[in-house]
């Protein structure tokens, strides 16, 4: 399976996400916010992130705009993951980079579906 970092500040929204990740088999990484979750992005390489858009410090979609900017980062997916799920977030979203847009709170169908999408995406030759 894959490696993916969940960069997600609120405990219990981290380890929902996480025992859902681990169940599904990924290995998973965790930052509790934008600063750390980036070093860790440059250094684990992760396959995909899961990138809460409401971080202390600095938010998510900037956080997701210097992942995308970045040539050792660019090309990982990210996902938004909102409990402010409005129609100009999943917007500001796009516009910052993000790949997919999931709102809060965390259904599994939805997160694996999306997951499975951009991992499958990445793999040369997946239909």
């Amino acid at each position: 399976m894959a490696k993916i970092l969940v960069i997600e500040d609120n405990p219990a929204n981290m380890k929902l996400a996480c025992l859902l990740l681990r169940n599904a088999g990924h290995e998973v990484l965790c930052a509790v916010d934008a600063e750390t979750g980036l070093t860790t992005a440059r250094t684990d390489r992760p396959e995909l992130i899961l990138m809460d858009i409401q971080l202390p410090g600095m938010d998510g979609l900037a956080a997701t705009s210097l992942l995308k900017q970045d040539p050792i980062t660019a090309a990982i997916p990210v996902i938004a993951l909102t409990a402010m799920a409005m129609k100009s977030d999943q917007e500001k979203s796009q516009v910052a980079g993000c790949d997919a847009y999931i709102a809060k709170p965390l259904r599994y169908q939805a997160l694996y579906a999306a997951i499975d999408t951009l991992l499958d995406a990445r793999t040369p030759g997946a239909v």
